[in-house]
């Protein structure tokens, strides 16, 4: 029986994961948020866990887990210092403390948004690639710099095993984010010359993931999407939609109008975001870490669709 804490754990990824340890009842799972998931599964104990604090040195030195699943980050919209301190000033600290504290294995979901949205970048991102996620977008900034200190952690101190996720966007039936508020829309927005391409993980997929990262898994960094991927015109086409499309130069100045007026929360920078979508190449999930999702990217994005009646 191996005894995993798991930060973040009132999340959608969090629950799901959490349905999945508790289905097996082969390990002692100890979940930790800010406040405890609506349905705690049986069996599974909760602590308040702040990331941005003394929290994670206090709550790993009282359970003294063998794994650490550390999921607790900040995507949607808030102050860049408070997802800094989330992020980044929350990461380290559950590091120092898995250091501290003789931790045997630390499993972290990163983002395919690490390796950042730039015209250069290959058409199927590798592991090998490098990581430039982007200073104007916090998520990607951030989730660099929690990168670079795992990295700076594997060449320091070896003995923690680490099993980093760069995962694409997360979906499920019922689950609503960021990127679903796009789907919502009357019309999709693409940007001419650009298809802007997505791929999509099931949640329970990524609860499986998590699972063997977490157990019987190999060590290492994995690229965790589902096979294929869906450009603007698959997503509008399946969903019955029509689609703007907008020079981009007309839509940066309109952006650069609007933000200082209030008018739009988003600047210019935003049209990189929209052309330039990191798109991951799941080969090494599944011929090295062992996993072949369930379900492809159009499958896990049918199935939120028909949930979300679109």
């Amino acid at each position: 029986m191996t005894r995993i804490l798991i930060t973040g754990a009132a999340g959608a990824v969090g629950r799901a994961l959490l349905a999945e340890l508790a289905g097996n009842g082969e390990h002692e799972v100890i979940a930790s948020d800010l406040t405890a998931p609506a349905r705690l599964p049986d069996h599974i104990r909760f602590c308040p866990l702040d990331v941005r604090g003394m929290d994670p040195d206090t709550v790993i030195k009282t359970h003294r887990p063998e794994v650490v699943i550390h999921l607790a980050s900040i995507v949607g919209q808030t102050t860049r210092e408070f997802a800094y301190s989330v992020d980044v000033t929350g990461s380290q600290n559950v590091i120092n403390a898995c250091l501290k504290y003789g931790v045997r294995r630390l499993v972290v979901t990163s983002s395919g948004a690490a390796y950042g949205y730039h015209p250069d970048n290959p058409e199927w991102l590798k592991e090998t690639d490098a990581l430039r996620g982007n200073v104007e977008f916090a998520y990607a900034d951030h989730k660099r710099q929690v990168e670079e200190m795992l990295a700076q952690t594997r060449k320091d101190h070896p003995a923690l095993e680490q099993v980093v996720l760069r995962v694409s966007t997360v979906l499920g039936a019922g689950l609503e984010n960021q990127i679903t508020a796009l789907f919502h829309k009357p019309r999709l927005l693409a940007l001419m010359g650009s298809d802007s391409p997505f791929v999509f993980i099931w949640t329970r997929d990524l609860a499986r993931i998590l699972h063997r990262a977490a157990t019987d898994g190999p060590a290492g960094i994995f690229n965790v999407a589902g096979d294929g991927a869906l450009g603007i015109s698959d997503l509008a086409e399946r969903m019955g939609k029509p689609v703007l499309r907008l020079p981009p130069a007309l839509l940066k100045l309109a952006l650069a109008v609007a933000k200082p007026l209030k008018l739009s929360r988003y600047g210019p920078e935003q049209v990189r975001f929209l052309q330039y979508r990191p798109v991951l190449d799941n080969t090494a999930l599944k011929s090295e870490f062992g996993y072949l999702p369930e379900l492809s990217s159009a499958e896990t994005f049918d199935l939120w669709r028909k949930a979300a009646g679109l």
